[in-house]
């Protein structure tokens, strides 16, 4: 019975760890958003990579990274990003829109870079 109420207790703990880190991975990404909308990208990039770290399978947070790389002009950490985001999420609209999107700036970037 002592074995049975530990093993309980533990499953319980590895339980709320794992909802705190999602709900901390949440609010990293709220945050990140609402520096995004002020223009503040650096912030939305050290709120975005925390919640990588939290979570690094989240595709939320690969892709709103990627979209801040893009929009700092890192174009090829964006590639990146997004790539990672596609992989994780390969069916996710939104994703595949931004990536898509991006597309046509990252061939333009080749293009210009191709020609220094």
């Amino acid at each position: 019975m002592k074995k049975f109420m530990l093993l309980i207790l533990f499953l319980s703990i590895i339980v709320l760890m794992k909802c705190a880190s999602t709900g901390q991975v949440q609010n990293h990404l709220k945050f990140g958003i609402i520096a995004a909308q002020k223009d503040l990208w650096d912030e939305a990039i050290f709120q975005w990579k925390k919640a990588i770290k939290i979570n690094p399978n989240s595709a939320a947070a690969h892709n709103n990274l990627a979209v801040a790389y893009e929009k700092k002009g890192l174009i090829e950490k964006a590639k990146e990003e997004y790539e990672r985001a596609l992989k994780l999420a390969p069916n996710d609209y939104r994703i595949k829109s931004n990536y898509e999107s991006f597309l046509e700036i990252y061939k333009e970037f080749k293009r210009a870079k191709n020609k220094k």
